[in-house]
C-alpha cells in the first residue's frame, strides 16, 4: 500500500476547503429538513408500580420478610407478563386502539430495578395523551390479570402516566452537533479518496521518489493578468 503523506494530503484538503464548506453545509441543510419536516415526533409516558403484601396495602397493612422475598422473586415473572399478547390484546380492545398487538407491544418497555419490588412501564407514541392512557390502561388490565394468574392482589401504582410535554426523540442542538459531524467525515473522506486515486504529480520530493531521478528546477506555476 502506498504511503501517505499526511502534510501533503492535510495541504490537498486545505485547497479543497470550499468543497469541504459545501458538502458540511449540504448535511446540515438536509439533516434539518428532515428533522423539521420529516421526523415524527414521539413522546413517551411512564408509570411504576410496587408489589405489596397480598391484602393489597403498601402502608398499611402488615408486610413480613417473606412478601418481600415473595414480591422480589415474582418482580421479573410480573415484567414479563405486562408485555404479555395477553395484557396487549385486552389493551388493544379497552382503549379501540388502531394498533396490532405486536405494534402495542414494540412500544411498549418494561423495566425493573435490581433488588426491588417496583416495576416501570414506558410506553411510546406519536400522541401524547394516548401515550399516557395506553400506560395507565396497562398497569390497570395487568393489575387485574394478575388476581385472575395468581389470585393475588400484591400490586400497588406508585406514580400514574400523565402526558409529556416534549417529544422525547427531537433535539435540535444535538441533532446539528451530529449532522455536523457527519457532514466533516463526509467531506473529508470524499476529499480523501479523491486524493488517494489522483495520479498527478504533487511534489518535486515525488518525482524523485517515484523516478529515482534527482529534481534540478521546478517551473513555478504564475497566473497572467488579461491584458486590457
Amino acid at each position: 500500500m502506498e504511503e501517505i503523506n499526511l502534510k501533503e494530503l492535510f495541504d490537498y484538503i486545505k485547497e479543497r476547503i470550499l468543497i469541504v464548506i459545501i458538502i458540511i453545509l449540504a448535511v446540515l441543510v438536509v439533516g434539518c429538513i428532515y428533522s423539521i419536516f420529516l421526523k415524527k415526533p414521539m413522546y413517551q409516558s411512564e408509570t411504576t408500580v410496587v408489589l405489596v403484601s397480598d391484602d393489597g396495602t403498601s402502608g398499611g397493612g402488615t408486610t413480613t420478610q417473606s412478601d418481600v422475598n415473595l414480591n422480589q422473586s415474582l418482580v421479573s415473572t410480573y415484567s414479563e407478563i405486562v408485555k404479555s399478547r395477553r395484557i396487549a390484546d385486552k389493551v388493544i380492545k379497552n382503549l379501540s386502539l388502531n394498533y396490532t398487538i405486536d405494534e402495542l407491544l414494540d412500544n411498549i418497555t418494561v423495566s425493573n430495578a435490581s433488588e426491588t419490588e417496583i416495576i416501570k412501564v414506558v410506553v411510546k407514541d406519536q400522541d401524547k395523551a394516548l401515550a399516557a392512557d395506553i400506560a395507565n390502561e396497562v398497569v390497570k388490565v395487568f393489575g387485574e390479570e394478575i388476581k385472575d394468574i395468581y389470585r393475588l392482589q400484591n400490586v400497588s401504582v406508585i406514580d400514574v402516566a400523565e402526558e409529556a410535554e416534549e417529544p422525547y426523540n427531537i433535539n435540535m442542538v444535538k441533532d446539528l452537533v451530529i449532522y455536523l459531524l457527519v457532514g466533516i467525515v463526509l467531506s473529508c473522506g470524499a476529499v480523501f479518496v479523491v486524493y488517494y486515486f489522483d495520479t498527478t504529480i504533487k511534489s518535486a520530493e515525488e518525482v524523485e521518489k517515484k523516478l529515482g531521478l534527482p529534481v534540478f528546477g521546478i517551473v513555478p506555476r504564475v497566473k497572467y493578468k488579461e491584458k486590457k
